[in-house]
């Protein structure tokens, strides 16, 4: 360990929580709550929402949320954005908090400690959640690799895995749902990111066509190639490689043995053509 990361305490969430129960403990509204400004980690109203919803409507909210006061009786949510939000599709009108006094750093930090290991973890969650606390770490003196590398170590990653996630952040959104849904591998959309925004927006038009693009061609386009020109070369090739062959033995037992190929063809797309215009879908 550095010597400048021996001088600075970097507040984390089990060191928050390793005090009595009692200790800082209150119910608080629901309605006072609101969530971490920025918050990263999505939300959603999904199966495993509706389990907690339920959990807690039978036996109320067991593990407290993580606060900070803001002002006038409001609190930030640090940590418990999900449980907040089902106690309240649960109609809960009161749940326990534990109060804390931090700094937008330290709770930036907090806030995603506590979140970042849960079992999904969506690309797009990752890099904005790693954005934020490498911004919280480097307020607090930590520059450079070094602080990607912190914030690698709380998930057993390197700072260069870190960057790569950060670097998704520089996607369209369109793309990086894209990420999200796993249409675009994240190796290949690190390398999109890093293009201008108008080329990620020509890359977006063909993934919206149905065209494939590959690491090459994104590579390609950084260097200076026109992404238009890249992508037609590359569908031509594909639809190059994708032709019928025939082989010439299979087709002797439907012509004369003096027929040559050229006749042969001729033959078949004449029929083809007689197909089409006689109604059938080919």
């Amino acid at each position: 360990m550095s010597k400048v990361r021996e001088k600075i305490k970097l507040t984390s969430y089990d060191e928050l929580l390793k005090v009595e129960i009692t200790d800082g403990l209150k119910e608080i509204d629901v309605d006072k709550l609101h969530d971490f400004s920025n918050h990263p980690f999505k939300v959603s109203d999904d199966e495993k929402m509706e389990e907690l919803t339920e959990s807690i409507r039978e036996r109320g909210v067991l593990l407290p949320i993580l606060v900070r006061k803001t002002n006038d009786e409001e609190y930030e949510i640090i940590s418990g954005h999900r449980r907040t939000h089902a106690a309240r599709l649960a109609g809960i009108e009161k749940v326990p908090v534990i109060i804390r006094e931090l700094s937008d750093d330290d709770a930036t930090i907090v806030m995603v400690d506590s979140n970042i290991q849960r079992e999904e973890i969506l690309p797009s969650e990752k890099a904005y959640a790693f954005q934020m606390k490498l911004e919280a770490i480097q307020h607090k003196g930590i520059k450079g690799e070094e602080s990607r590398e912190v914030v690698g170590e709380a998930n057993g990653l390197s700072g260069r895995q870190v960057s790569r996630y950060i670097k998704l952040t520089n996607l369209l959104p369109e793309l990086l749902e894209m990420v999200d849904e796993k249409k675009i591998a994240i190796k290949l959309a690190v390398e999109i990111a890093e293009l201008s925004e108008s080329e990620q927006q020509e890359i977006l038009d063909y993934f919206n066509l149905g065209y494939k693009v590959s690491l090459e061609q994104v590579k390609a386009i950084k260097n200076k190639e026109k992404s238009t020109d890249i992508i037609e070369r590359s569908e031509e090739k594909t639809q190059q490689s994708a032709k019928v062959t025939i082989s010439r033995k299979k087709l002797k037992q439907y012509f004369p043995e003096n027929y040559t190929k050229a006749e042969m063809e001729n033959i078949i797309y004449q029929l083809l053509e007689k197909w089409k215009s006689d109604g059938y879908d080919i």
